[in-house]
């Protein structure tokens, strides 16, 4: 099968390999905050992956270094729950 060379990619042990799509779909990143200052009192942020079909995955990321990070996969919270809107000064669902 022929490949374009823009699905190709070369790992670190010199294998070139196809880049395919697992899923597609939202994400929202959340972070952390103070709840008297509401400055960040973590570095950790939450990333939620929703895929076409609805499916939810939750992963923290927890940097490490100064260019790297730790991904660790969270447990699914299965209540409804909201975030705030930094911005807007306000409470948002998760999901719009």
């Amino acid at each position: 099968m022929e490949f374009s060379e823009e699905v190709l990619t070369k790992s670190k042990k010199g294998k070139i390999e196809v880049r395919a799509l697992d899923s597609r779909g939202e994400y929202i990143v959340t972070k952390y905050l103070d709840l008297k200052t509401l400055k960040l009192s973590d570095k950790k942020k939450k990333l939620t992956l929703k895929s076409e079909d609805g499916k939810i995955e939750e992963y923290f990321i927890i940097p490490i270094q100064q260019k790297r990070s730790l991904l660790i996969t969270g447990d699914k919270e299965e209540k409804e729950r909201k975030v705030w809107n930094d911005k807007t000064k306000k409470e948002e669902e998760l999901w719009k």
